[in-house]
């Protein structure tokens, strides 16, 4: 399956709103309110997956905070369709977030449900590790969250940090 990481646009929220009613049925998903004022959030950078006939397959968030003394991110979400899971399609849109989020340095941190274990598994891979648990931090499920921290890169990794695509600049 051939796909391309681009940035996320207006004209693509109904689509996300879509895919979160999919993935997130029990959780609150987010409505296209809370997908417009990300993308209007200036620390916020927002990407898509899409198809060779521009179908968006997922999406993705981050946010960078802090300042150039202290910088730190935050991975808001990532939802794939479920028709395209395993295609990859997460892991490239994640470490589109991480490139941006190196680029300025600092540590990123995100949540997960505990029981996600595919989430926490491409987590884990990409250098994240957990660091402390949110009871009932899903609503209205109650379902619980970790939450995850990956350390600054350092030195040659943080100079270097570029691809895929470098979409969010």
């Amino acid at each position: 399956m051939a796909f391309r990481i681009e940035p996320m646009a207006a004209a693509d929220v109904a689509r996300c709103v879509e895919l979160e009613q999919l993935l997130f049925p029990e959780d609150d998903p987010w409505a296209a309110v809370a997908f417009h004022s990300e993308l209007a959030g200036p620390h916020n950078r927002y990407i898509t997956a899409r198809d060779d006939q521009g179908r968006t397959l997922g999406y993705a968030g981050i946010a960078l905070l802090g300042d150039r003394a202290h910088p730190e991110a935050e991975v808001h979400t990532i939802g794939v369709d479920p028709s395209c899971h395993r295609a990859g399609i997460g892991t490239l849109l994640l470490e589109a977030l991480l490139v941006e989020a190196d680029r300025r340095g600092g540590p990123v941190f995100l949540e997960v449900r505990t029981d996600n274990e595919p989430a926490i598994a491409l987590y884990t891979k990409h250098g994240f590790h957990i660091i402390g648990l949110r009871k009932n931090y899903y609503h209205p499920s109650g379902a619980d969250a970790y939450t995850m921290r990956r350390p600054a890169l350092s030195g040659h990794r943080a100079r270097h940090a570029g691809t895929p695509d470098e979409v969010l600049s």
